[in-house]
C-alpha cells in the first residue's frame, strides 16, 4: 500500500509513531527523533553571572587623572568571567544596567563626538566580545536622551518625536529587556519586557550518566521610577514607569507560560525593606515576593553578599543596620530565601549565583541548599593578588581610548595655584567644591539679573546661595576622589584641561536649576546632608567611623554664599535630624521665614535625595545648561579675566565646621592614603594623623573632634 506521509508526519509530531517498519510492508518510516525524556531525579547545575553599573569603564583607566587604575574596568572583569566560565560550563552572563554613561569615554561618544548609527559604543563592543547573554537597563541609560538610547540599542521605541536612524545601528548583540517603562502614547513597553534564553546544559541522571537538557532562562529588568524626575527634560510626557512589583506580577506568569524554567530579575535598585510603594527608589527587596528564582541588583554600588576572598572588606553598614525581620542574609546572599547578588560597580566585581535544580514531577525544581552566591572581586584567589587585564579588550577599543585621552587633554585656558581635592571634604575641605558653587551661583545671579520674566524680576533682591556635593569622595573605592593638581611650573603653566570640570563635577547629565526656599527649608536641607555622618558617642572608648558609608556621598551638599556669608556647624554627637547649629547669614541667625534662592541641579531640585520640601514645587529656574558645562564655562571666564584660579579666591572659604567635642576613644575618617599634607595645608587641625589601611585600601585618618 502507499504510505500516507502527511499522516505519518502528524503522528510523529504527536509522538504516536517512531522509527520502524510498517505493519503492512517493509518500507522504513523515517521520522524526527523524539526529545529524549528526562529521567526523574536528574540534576543540573549552572551559574548566573552579573555585571552592574559598569558606567562605561571598559579599561582600568581614569580619564580624569590620565592614569591607570587597577581597581576597576571591564577588561579585568573579563578575567573573572573567563575563570567563572571555566568553573561552570553551564552559565549565563547578564548585565544590570547603568552601562553607557559615567566616564569621559561615555561623554565623548554621546555628546562631543556622537557615535554614528554605523558605529557601536565602546562598552557595547566589549560586551559583545565577551558574549553577554542578556542585559537590563539602569537610570543612567536615559541621561543622553531617548533618541540616543534608541540608536545605540537599535530599538524603535514607538514614541512620537523619537525615531531611530534608518537601517540597523550598532548595538548589543544580546537581548535587552525593560519591564516597567512604557511609552505614554503607545502604552506599550519601549523595550521588550522580558526574554526567554534557551540553553543546552550538561546534566547528570540519577544513575550518574551524563545527558544534555534544555533549560529556559527568563529575564526581566526594572529601573527606579525616579527616572521621571532625574531625567525629566528627556522623559516628560514620553514614558511612564510602573512599580516593579506590579510589572513583575504581570510578566512572571507570562514567562512561566512561555516555558521559563528559571526567572531572573535584573533590578536596578538597592535593598529597602520598608513597606512597598510603587514610587520607592530601591525596590529590589519586594521583588522576592513575585515568584522569581534569582535576583540580581545594582544602583547602590555596594557589595552583596560580603566578599568571600581573604581580607574582604566589611559589609556596608547599611546592610548591618537592616531590621532582623527583613530576612536579608548578607553573608550567604539570600533575600527572603531568594539568591541575590550585587557586583558593586565599574566592573570591580562579578556576581555569581550558582544554582542546582532537580527534575521532579515533570519540571525543574530549585535546590536552595545547593545554591551558592558570590560577589567575586579582583583579589578572589588569595586576597592580595590582582587578576590581570584581558589584553583583547584594550585592542578592541584602542581608537576610542586614544580619542578620549586626546579630548581630555584639551586646554581650558586657565591655570590654578592650588590642588582641588576631595580627600577631606567630609571634614571641611572645600578646595574641590567652592569653585563649583561659585560657578553655579554666578550663573543663577546673571540669569535672574538678565531675565525679562516678571516673576523672576521680583526675586532680584533675594540672596542667592549655592550647594554642591563632593561626588567623587570614596563611593567607588580608595581611588575615587577628585584631585585636580596645581600647575607644576609657574613660569610655564600647563593649565586646566577639559578633563578637570568632569573631575570637579562628575555628572555631565545634571542640568543647573534653582529653587526658592525659606530658612526652615535650608535647615532641613542641611540636616539631611548631615545624615552622612555616623553618630559619635563621646564616651565610647573603642574606635568610631566618622562616615560609616560612602554609599550616599552625592547627598552631602555643602552650601556657599558670596563672601563666605553663610556659616553653619554640625554636631555629630547628636542624632541625625538635630545636628545643625549656629546657622547664620551675613552674621545674623537664619530665621525660618527668611528667603533664599539656591543654585543646585535638576536631580536635587526635583526631589533626588529626599530632601524635605524639595520636590520640584519650589523650582524657579530650569536651565538648559549642564552643571558640568557651567563649571567649564566659569573656568574659561576666569581665564579671560584673571588668568588663573587661586586658593584665596576659589578654594578656602570653609562655610561649615564641626561642633567641638572631646571623645574618650579614637575617631577616624576613611580616605585615600598619602594625603595628610593636604589636610594640614587646608588648615584642618582635626585631621591628626594617618593610620593604616583597611581591607578596601582606605587609610584610616585619625580625627580629633575637639579641635
Amino acid at each position: 500500500m502507499k504510505t500516507n506521509w502527511v499522516m505519518v508526519a502528524a503522528l510523529a509530531a504527536a509522538g504516536l509513531v517512531g522509527c520502524g517498519s510498517s505493519s503492512n510492508d517493509n518500507t522504513t518510516l523515517v521520522t524526527k527523533p523524539e526529545t529524549p525524556k528526562i529521567p526523574e531525579g536528574t540534576t543540573v547545575s549552572f551559574a548566573l553571572m552579573e555585571t552592574t553599573d559598569l558606567h562605561a569603564n571598559v579599561l582600568s583607566y581614569n580619564y580624569y587623572s590620565l592614569s591607570e587604575d587597577t581597581s576597576l574596568g571591564l577588561e579585568r572583569t573579563s578575567t573573572l568571567i573567563q575563570a567563572a566560565r571555566a568553573e561552570n560550563p553551564n552559565n549565563v552572563l547578564l548585565d544590570d544596567g547603568d552601562t553607557i554613561q559615567g566616564t569621559l569615554l561615555g561623554d565623548l561618544q554621546a555628546l562631543t563626538s556622537p557615535v554614528p548609527c554605523s558605529g557601536t559604543l565602546a562598552i557595547h563592543k566589549a560586551m559583545n566580545a565577551l558574549k553577554f547573554d542578556g542585559g537590563g537597563m539602569g537610570n543612567h541609560e536615559f541621561n543622553y536622551g531617548l533618541p540616543y538610547l534608541s540608536q545605540v540599542t537599535n530599538t524603535e521605541f514607538n514614541i512620537p518625536g523619537v525615531s531611530k536612524p534608518a537601517g540597523t545601528c550598532g548595538a548589543p548583540t544580546f537581548p535587552l529587556v525593560l519591564s516597567n517603562v512604557t511609552g505614554v502614547a503607545s502604552q506599550k513597553p519601549i523595550f521588550q519586557p522580558y526574554a526567554v534564553l534557551p540553553r543546552d546544559f550538561a546534566a547528570t541522571a540519577p544513575d550518574g550518566s551524563k545527558l544534555t537538557v534544555k533549560l529556559n532562562i527568563g529575564i526581566m529588568s526594572f529601573v527606579p521610577p525616579q527616572i521621571l524626575d532625574w531625567d525629566q527634560k528627556n522623559l516628560a510626557g514620553k514614558v511612564a514607569v510602573t512599580g516593579s512589583v506590579e510589572a513583575a506580577k504581570q510578566y512572571v506568569p507570562e514567562l512561566r507560560s512561555k516555558g521559563a524554567d528559571v526567572v531572573v530579575a535584573l533590578s536596578h535598585g538597592g535593598l529597602d525593606p520598608s513597606p512597598y510603594s510603587p514610587k520607592m527608589e530601591n525596590q529590589s527587596y519586594h521583588l522576592t515576593s513575585t515568584g522569581i528564582d534569582a535576583l540580581m541588583i545594582g544602583h547602590s554600588h555596594l557589595v552583596f553578599p560580603k566578599g568571600k576572598e581573604a581580607n574582604a572588606p566589611a559589609l556596608d553598614p547599611s546592610f548591618a543596620a537592616l531590621p532582623a525581620n527583613a530576612k536579608i542574609d548578607a553573608i550567604n546572599g539570600f533575600v527572603n530565601n531568594v539568591p541575590t547578588v550585587m557586583a558593586q560597580s565599574w566592573g570591580r566585581r562579578l556576581g555569581i549565583i550558582k544554582m542546582t535544580m532537580v527534575y521532579q514531577g515533570g519540571k525543574w525544581v530549585t535546590q536552595p541548599a545547593k545554591t551558592n552566591v558570590e560577589s567575586r572581586g579582583f583579589k578572589y584567589t588569595d586576597g592580595s593578588t590582582l587578576v590581570k587585564a584581558d589584553p583583547e579588550l584594550s585592542k578592541l577599543i584602542k581608537d576610542e581610548h586614544e580619542a578620549t585621552v586626546a579630548y581630555a587633554k584639551q586646554p581650558l585656558g586657565v591655570s590654578t595655584d592650588f590642588e582641588m581635592s576631595s580627600y577631606f571634604s567630609l571634614v571641611g575641605d572645600v578646595s574641590a567644591i567652592q569653585l563649583v558653587n561659585q560657578a553655579q551661583l554666578d550663573y543663577v545671579k546673571n540669569f535672574i539679573a538678565s531675565s525679562t520674566d516678571p516673576v523672576l524680576s521680583t526675586y532680584k533682591n533675594i540672596p542667592v546661595i549655592s550647594c554642591s556635593a563632593p561626588f567623587k569622595a570614596g563611593r567607588n573605592g580608595a581611588s575615587d576622589f577628585t584631585d585636580v593638581a596645581p600647575d607644576a611650573s609657574a613660569s610655564k603653566p600647563v593649565g586646566l584641561q577639559i578633563r578637570n570640570p568632569g573631575d570637579l563635577y562628575l555628572y555631565g547629565n545634571n542640568n543647573l536649576q534653582a529653587v526658592k526656599i525659606k530658612g526652615s527649608d535650608l535647615k532641613a536641607w542641611l540636616e539631611m546632608s548631615a545624615k552622612q555622618f555616623g553618630q559619635i558617642d563621646p564616651a565610647k572608648t573603642t574606635e568610631q567611623d566618622l562616615v560609616p558609608s560612602y554609599g550616599t556621598i552625592f547627598n552631602f551638599d555643602v552650601f556657599y554664599a558670596e563672601g563666605n556669608a553663610l556659616k553653619y556647624q554640625i554636631d555629630v554627637s547628636k542624632p541625625a535630624g538635630s545636628r545643625i547649629v549656629n546657622l547664620s547669614f551675613q552674621g545674623k541667625p537664619v530665621a525660618d521665614g527668611d528667603d533664599f534662592i539656591v543654585a543646585t541641579n535638576d536631580y536635587r531640585a526635583g526631589g533626588g535625595g529626599n530632601v524635605p520640601g524639595i520636590d520640584g514645587s519650589k523650582t524657579i529656574i530650569k536651565s538648559p545648561d549642564a552643571n558640568q558645562a557651567v563649571v567649564s564655562n566659569y573656568l574659561q571666564k576666569l581665564g579671560k579675566t584673571t588668568g588663573k584660579v587661586t586658593l584665596a579666591d576659589n578654594g578656602s572659604a570653609q562655610s561649615w565646621s564641626f561642633v567641638k567635642v572631646k571623645t574618650a576613644g579614637p575617631v577616624f575618617l576613611r580616605s585615600a592614603p598619602g594625603h595628610l599634607p593636604l589636610a594640614k595645608s587646608a588648615g584642618l587641625a582635626q585631621v591628626a594623623a594617618e593610620g593604616g589601611l583597611d581591607a578596601s585600601g582606605f587609610a584610616k585618618y585619625s580625627i580629633d573632634l575637639s579641635k
